[in-house]
């Protein structure tokens, strides 16, 4: 029983980290990269090799800004 929940853990880790082992003490820094790259491929883990951001990513800013506090 511990066998099999061990193994289908792992499958399913490995699957949401896109087929690549889990990361362990990530710091801020590789947190704000991996949303990055979260946000220029659609993955966690996904990187890309592309010159150019897709079409939208300028828009797509991870701060919030109130605009309440604006006016």
């Amino acid at each position: 029983m511990f066998v099999v929940s061990g193994v289908g853990l792992g499958a399913i880790r490995q699957y949401n980290n896109g087929g690549k082992k889990p990361r362990y003490g990530v710091g801020y820094w590789d947190t704000c990269m991996m949303d990055r790259d979260r946000r220029l491929t659609g993955y966690l883990r996904g990187q890309t090799d592309k010159v150019a951001a897709p079409p939208g990513f300028e828009l797509n800013n991870p701060w919030k800004v109130c605009l309440s506090a604006v006016g």
